[in-house]
């Protein structure tokens, strides 16, 4: 699903579509099998750069496979102006991804 890009990130290619969730989601079972291959926990939301917004992500069942579903005020930062849309998504590394959800939601991360 994802490629090495750089030091800092994956790259990968997803359908990227509204949903009427607070959060943005993966199907669960890619979203766990992403976080134990690349993340030390679980747990830990992934981190995406869809456009040139950063965007924490989490699993969900009623998701599509090789799709991200981001709220309305996300999808619009995304530059996603009509969905559903195939685009390049960066997958934070775990390092960056921690450094990205230190910030918190008053950072330029916005999470």
């Amino acid at each position: 699903m994802f490629e090495q890009f750089s030091s800092g990130y994956y790259l990968g290619r997803l359908y990227v579509e509204p949903h009427d969730g607070d959060r943005a989601v993966i199907h669960r079972e890619h979203h766990e099998l992403v976080t134990e291959q690349l993340y030390e926990s679980a747990r830990d939301p992934l981190v995406m750069k869809i456009g040139s917004t950063h965007v924490a992500v989490h699993g969900a069942d009623n998701v599509p496979g090789r799709t991200v579903a981001l709220p309305a005020d996300a999808l619009s930062a995304t530059g996603t102006d009509n969905p559903p849309m195939l685009r390049e998504v960066l997958l934070a590394k775990a390092d960056r991804a921690r450094q990205l959800l230190e910030l918190g939601p008053d950072g330029p991360a916005g999470f």
